[in-house]
């Protein structure tokens, strides 16, 4: 049977439910949280918060959208990691006592996979074996993905996120929270050759962004002795060398990921897959190379229950139910 199935995702700063019927995503309901931006980054505590008071409007509005009734409902699913503690509480909980009340089973879904899962909502889609490069602010990683429910980490960040990298550039040059998409639109407009910026070589298929932060930081220290004003005057030039050099160091390893596998279908996910200088240099990289790549929909980069609702429509599909004692978990890795 093809189930229609509910998914709730509040893994950190982001309320979101979606309903999948027949494998078809129906609406995908988000409620984001800007209370985050005065202090510059996500305050776990607020952010738990803000999903107690959104989780409900949310969830009301994804069944009233979708023309879907709580009877017609198969499961409820939900983002049981990895994540922030608190906000995975509340969609774990609500989940749980949802499920409970109408006596429907529960599906616990990975965050991780569900991003990679997100490139079977639309067309085109890719075709097994292929690679994914994962990118986030808490994950970095190139997943070897073999079939809905079996991927392999085969690399990954040693220390900083890129997404992370990103968010703390931004932030040494004094840009508002999240500094991310910022640095993206800054970085159209500036020179991508004007500064070098030192990067750390990590061996084999695995990232480490400690490095590139710490010649940013040590640049723009001894660049505002000179002159106060040089992040201000210089601001579109920085950004796009920092953009240039990261992208730079996530793409040479999935090309490195690619010959090694010989795998020629490569996929991008995670919300630093929004990032227009990634975006291009995938392109780049499949006309130079012969790739077929898959590219996601902006909705379905950041974090949203779409794609929690398509990772847990394979899973119905399998049997793969939990109990109501389930409890969130902060990190969770691929294949947990």
């Amino acid at each position: 049977m093809s189930p229609i199935l509910l998914a709730i995702e509040s893994s950190c700063d982001e309320t979101s439910a979606s309903i999948i019927q027949h494998g078809k995503v129906l609406n995908n309901v988000i409620a984001s949280q800007s209370i985050h931006q005065k202090y510059g980054g996500v305050v776990p505590e607020l952010a738990s918060r803000a999903h107690q008071q959104n989780i409900l409007m949310v969830v009301n509005e994804c069944l009233s959208t979708s023309g879907i009734s709580k009877k017609e409902l198969n499961a409820i699913a939900f983002t049981r990691g990895p994540g922030l503690m608190g906000s995975l509480l509340v969609g774990v909980s609500f989940a749980k006592g949802m499920a409970w009340s109408l006596g429907l089973p529960l599906i616990e879904v990975n965050h991780m996979e569900a991003h990679v899962l997100a490139h079977f909502i639309d067309e085109p889609k890719p075709v097994f074996p292929f690679l994914c490069l994962t990118v986030s602010g808490g994950h970095t990683q190139i997943v070897l993905v073999e079939d809905y429910l079996n991927m392999k980490v085969i690399g990954e960040t040693q220390d900083d996120a890129v997404g992370e990298a990103f968010d703390k550039a931004a932030k040494m040059m004094g840009l508002p929270y999240p500094g991310g998409p910022l640095i993206d639109q800054y970085a159209k407009l500036g020179n991508a050759k004007a500064y070098k910026f030192s990067e750390t070589t990590m061996a084999g298929l695995d990232f480490s962004f400690s490095g590139i932060k710490t010649s940013l930081l040590y640049f723009l220290r001894d660049q505002k002795k000179l002159d106060p004003r040089f992040v201000e005057k210089n601001r579109d030039d920085i950004c796009a060398s920092l953009q240039r050099s990261l992208v730079d160091m996530l793409l040479q390893k999935v090309k490195k990921a690619a010959k090694e596998t010989g795998i020629r279908q490569v996929a991008i996910a995670g919300g630093v897959s929004a990032n227009s200088g990634l975006r291009d240099g995938l392109k780049k990289i499949a006309e130079e190379l012969g790739w077929t790549i898959f590219i996601p929909e902006f909705q379905y980069c950041t974090d949203n229950a779409a794609m929690i609702a398509m990772a847990a429509h394979y899973k119905y599909l399998k049997g793969e139910f939990c109990t109501l004692d389930v409890a969130p978990v902060a990190y969770m890795a691929i294949g947990d």
